[in-house]
Parts: structure tokens; sequence; C-alpha cells
């Protein structure tokens, strides 16, 4: 067995004891959802005081709720399509919080060029979801494109934690405004089919 086999075997473990546990406890799905956020708020006021390391381990904290909330929906048996679209609509919420902590500590040093940046990995992350939601009322499904959330998290956590936020928010900038532009062209593709 691998190193990482073993490690994704332990995480999936551990990850399946707490969401036992919370169905246990029935507590709600929407509230494991609503702390996330309320964790992704703090994270971006640690963001807002240049105190990236402590707001990288913070957003990995809230990557937590993120990953339970809809399993343990499952396994209470408690999913509903609100929830689904509440999710939704806080991980957008999640994401703005982060990024404008970002905008708070390059206005604070005076990064024009990262305000500028920033906005931008704002805009591509928005419509990643943007261009999704909006295919999907036309096509069944529109899951193409490299950059979905766990991965701007991820990335988000990387550039936090070994302070090389520029770097990546370089990377998010053009991966996400790339995977918008694939989408919308699956789109047309698709639609072109249904047409002819």
């Amino acid at each position: 067995m691998t190193l990482t086999r073993a490690i994704g075997i332990g995480s999936q473990f551990l990850l399946n004891r707490l969401v036992r546990a919370l169905s246990l406890a029935r507590i709600h799905p929407n509230l494991l959802t609503a702390l996330g956020l309320a964790i992704n708020i703090v994270a971006a006021i640690l963001f807002g005081k240049g105190n990236f390391l402590a707001a990288g381990l913070v957003v990995f904290g809230a990557g937590v709720f993120d990953m339970v909330d809809g399993r343990v929906a499952r396994a209470s048996n408690t999913a509903t399509s609100f929830g689904a679209f509440f999710d939704s609509v806080v991980d957008r919420y999640s994401d703005m919080a982060l990024y404008m902590g970002l905008l708070v500590y390059y206005a604070r040093v005076g990064r024009f060029l990262y305000l500028i940046l920033v906005a931008l990995v704002m805009a591509g992350s928005v419509m990643i979801s943007y261009t999704r939601a909006r295919a999907e009322s036309l096509i069944p499904s529109c899951k193409v494109g490299f950059l979905e959330r766990p991965e701007r998290i991820v990335l988000i956590i990387i550039g936090a934690i070994m302070d090389r936020m520029g770097p990546v928010l370089w990377i998010i900038a053009v991966l996400s405004n790339v995977t918008v532009v694939h989408r919308c062209i699956y789109t047309w593709r698709q639609t072109q089919k249904e047409a002819a």
C-alpha cells in the first residue's frame, strides 16, 4: 500500500466517523453549512489583517464543514432540494468573504495590481458556478472544466500556508476564466447538437 493510499483510507475513515457522529447528534446539515460560512468569515478577517498562515488553517477547518454537510444530510435522511440550494448560495458567500479579506489586505498595503487580480479571481469564481447553473437550464449537465470550488479552496490554503498567495491568485485568475470559456464552448456545442 502506498503512502497516499493509506492517507486516503485514513482520511475517509475519520470523515465517515465525523459524519456518523454529527448524524447521531441530530445536527441539521444547514447549520453545518452556516457554520462553515462563519468560519470562513473569521478566515477573511485574518486575511485582511495579513495573518495568512492562520487564515489558511482556518480555511482548512471550514473545509471540513463543507465536506460533511451534504454527507450528514444523506446519512440522516434530511437531504432536501432547498438544502442543496442553500449550500450552493452559502458557498458563494464563503468564497466572496475570503476574497474580500484579501482585497482589504492588498488595499491596506497599497498593492493596486493585486487588488485588480483579486477582483479577476472573484469574477472568475462567480462565473464558474453561474455558467454551470445557466448551462444546466439548457442542457443536462455542464461539469466540464478544471477549476471547481474544491480546487480553488485547496489553492488558497496552499498559498496562505506557504506564503505564496500572489502566484496562487494568478493561477486561479487564469484557470477560473479558462474554465468559464471552456463551459461556454461546451454549452454552445451541446446546444448546436440539440438544434441539429
